[in-house]
């Protein structure tokens, strides 16, 4: 009945917002000799706000499109690969003989599967793409795959990393990989796998990014509440059904709209001063905060639907059991061996203000993978920035990305008679 009052409420609403909404246009219309009015404005932008806090926000485009290589502008196309029932492989495409030339290293960035669609990384793909081939796994919101497509669950996103990397060392090169978050954990299980049985597409680098290996280190709130309350709390209280028209119907989930409750509660008295801020934007005409405003709350407040057995079984495996650090972790009833990892450069970045993956949480999978030459293995703590930070903004552009595209280079592989590196 969850979701179903959800709907219920943003179908009750719909008038109001469509009435707000040409009460703004009517006001601001220059037609209007009292548009200018503080007045006016102040009432237009109530409206705005009306409109935006209660509107549904669809899955965000990429919108890259141009690169520069070697100072030189290149076109960028996006088209998806590999096509999964739960998730897309997107490719972005650089239009250029001097891109082919470069023979610049493959990157399958892997996208956090926590409620955000795999554009909250828009930054951290223009940063890698002038001087790398970049990959991402496009997650597809769960309340639109049909339930004729099956169940999605941890085991079967490792299932999905290894395919990613078979996809892409087709050309006998082994591809790097980089799990932004809460990746990090299958990511390291799937690299452990294909180690294993020596798969000749397994990574040749791996980077972890404010990835929740082992939360028993330096636990935060997120991670205590996981803790908290037993699996099934969860299952009772957060796991819903996908109601009718959506193609997901009657697909159990954990909602997007309840995870975006969670990450907005963390920093409510931020999200309540933004909001002020755009009103008084608004109210002054400052277009350019209040477009910028609109750009960021345009992707935070986009979310998709988890499926059931994926989120339960990720609180249970990853927050409440720590299967991983504790060598418990299993795939497919398989258990999996981090000491199988013994080639692939080991690369561990955290934020030094993360309030989401504590500190030692990701340096954790050093220390994991026993076998793995300390020459090979690697850790970065970038200071006054906090989990987004780590992917995303100034700091990751200028201090974070640098050390990723060196790392990345210096570990290049290639199996098969592969081309050489550039």
């Amino acid at each position: 009945m969850l979701y179903h009052a959800y709907e219920l409420t943003h179908a009750a609403v719909s008038p109001f917002r469509a009435a707000a909404q040409l009460g703004a246009q009517a006001l601001r219309n220059p037609v209007n000799p009292l548009h200018v009015s503080l007045g006016f404005r102040a009432t237009a932008a109530a409206f705005e706000m009306f409109v935006n806090a209660t509107r549904r926000y669809g899955k965000p485009e990429f919108g890259i499109e141009t690169t520069e290589i070697a100072g030189e502008t290149v076109d960028i196309v996006e088209e998806v690969v590999l096509r999964k029932p739960f998730c897309d492989l997107l490719h972005f495409k650089r239009k250029s003989t001097l891109a082919a030339v470069r023979n610049d290293p493959k990157v399958l960035i892997l996208a956090p599967l926590s409620g955000h669609f795999a554009t909250l990384l828009r930054g951290t793909v223009e940063a890698m793409l002038p001087e790398h081939d970049v990959y991402i796994s496009d997650w597809i919101d769960a309340r639109s795959v049909p339930l004729a497509k099956g169940r999605f669950d941890l085991d079967d996103y490792i299932d999905y990393i290894a395919e990613f990397c078979e996809f892409l060392a087709q050309d006998g090169e082994r591809p790097a990989v980089m799990g932004v978050c809460q990746p990090g954990v299958p990511a390291l299980a799937s690299t452990a796998i294909m180690s294993a049985i020596k798969a000749p597409h397994r990574p040749a680098s791996l980077v972890l990014m404010g990835s929740p290996i082992d939360t028993r280190v330096s636990p935060t709130e997120p991670n205590v509440l996981a803790t908290s309350r037993p699996l099934s709390w969860f299952e009772k209280n957060v796991v819903t059904t996908v109601p009718f028209p959506n193609p997901g119907f009657m697909r159990r989930v954990y909602p997007g709209f309840l995870q975006l409750s969670g990450f907005m509660s963390m920093n409510l008295d931020r999200h309540v001063d933004a909001h002020v801020k755009q009103f008084r934007n608004l109210v002054r005409g400052d277009g350019d905060s209040a477009a910028s405003h609109r750009a960021f709350y345009d992707e935070y407040l986009a979310v998709m639907d988890l499926t059931a057995e994926f989120y339960l079984q990720t609180v249970e495996t990853v927050f409440q059991k720590h299967a991983l650090p504790k060598g418990e972790f299993t795939h497919r009833g398989a258990a999996v061996d981090l000491g199988a990892i013994t080639d692939v450069g080991l690369f561990c970045i955290e934020g030094e203000a993360d309030d989401i993956t504590g500190r030692g949480q990701t340096e954790a999978a050093l220390e994991l993978c026993r076998n793995l030459p300390a020459e090979k293995k690697t850790s970065y703590i970038q200071a006054k920035v906090g989990h987004y930070g780590v992917f995303n903004g100034t700091r990751f552009r200028q201090h974070i990305q640098p050390r990723i595209r060196d790392f990345i280079r210096a570990r290049r592989s290639f199996v098969r008679g592969g081309p050489k590196a550039a």
